[in-house]
């Protein structure tokens, strides 16, 4: 690999583009030489990879559909049919009196409407104020996807895929240490069921002990942060009693993988 490729790859040009946001220039640079190296090209294939386990951890619900819910607002709006009043010149007096009620019910009218206009500016208000508060979500959003992936992308970084055993075939997490960042995170793919008074639990093994990192829950799946552990030889994972235990239950092993220390 060419001085040229090992500085593309070690800038953050690539974790730019995959989320959209390089420029037009960077654009076509990364786009060149996704085309042009293979090494490029496999770096992205794992960016994506990545990006998809990185999205399923922070998948939110859909924006609300702002201009629909002004339209059906204003689809709810009166419309004000003011009548002619036939006007009766032999009965001056009783047209005047008539005139006046009229008059007056036509200025309520117009002063109930203008009333319910005001609510449905305030709605209007509201939602975009809510609109904006949801753009600085999304955008916080993705700058955490941005810190996460390029944390995933990281060299420095080891994957270990953590299979249960017999006890419990279907279990399948991920764990990314960066020993040199002093980071860890795990990906929880699959846990089987356990009954209510149970939980799995995932230690790590620090010398002759071990040290709890914290309860695994499949309904919690997700990318996040775990203790980091110094020295730790290995990771395993035990069926507690709910709620978790300072001390592994070690008869109740159901997966472990060595940790590679010689970062």
């Amino acid at each position: 690999m060419n001085d040229k490729i090992t500085t593309f790859l070690n800038s953050d040009l690539l974790e730019k583009y995959l989320i959209g946001k390089t420029t037009s220039d960077e654009t076509e640079m990364v786009e060149t030489y996704i085309s042009k190296y293979p090494e490029v090209q496999k770096a992205y294939s794992t960016l994506q990879d990545n990006l998809e386990i990185v999205a399923k951890s922070n998948a939110v619900e859909a924006p609300k559909s702002i201009l629909n819910n002004i339209l059906d607002e204003l689809d709810e709006a009166p419309v004000i049919a003011i009548n002619q009043v036939q006007k009766k010149w032999h009965k001056f007096a009783a047209a005047a009196s008539v005139a006046a009620l009229v008059f007056a019910a036509t200025s309520f009218m117009f002063y109930s409407q203008n009333q319910k206009l005001s609510r449905e500016n305030q709605v209007v208000v509201d939602e975009i104020f809510d609109l904006r508060s949801d753009i600085d979500q999304n955008n916080e959003m993705l700058s955490k996807v941005m810190r996460q992936l390029l944390r995933l992308n990281n060299p420095e970084t080891e994957k270990y895929i953590i299979k249960g055993n017999e006890r419990a075939k279907d279990l399948k997490t991920v764990a990314y240490i960066n020993a040199k960042d002093k980071t860890s995170m795990i990906d929880v793919v699959s846990l089987p069921q356990l009954p209510e008074e149970q939980c799995y639990q995932i230690w790590a093994e620090v010398q002759d002990k071990m040290v709890s990192l914290g309860i695994l829950n499949e309904t919690d799946r997700q990318l996040k942060a775990i203790p980091y552990t110094e020295n730790a030889l290995g990771l395993n994972i035990t069926i507690e009693p709910k709620g978790g235990n300072t001390n592994a239950t070690l008869d109740n092993l159901v997966a472990e993988i060595a940790i590679n220390n010689n970062n």
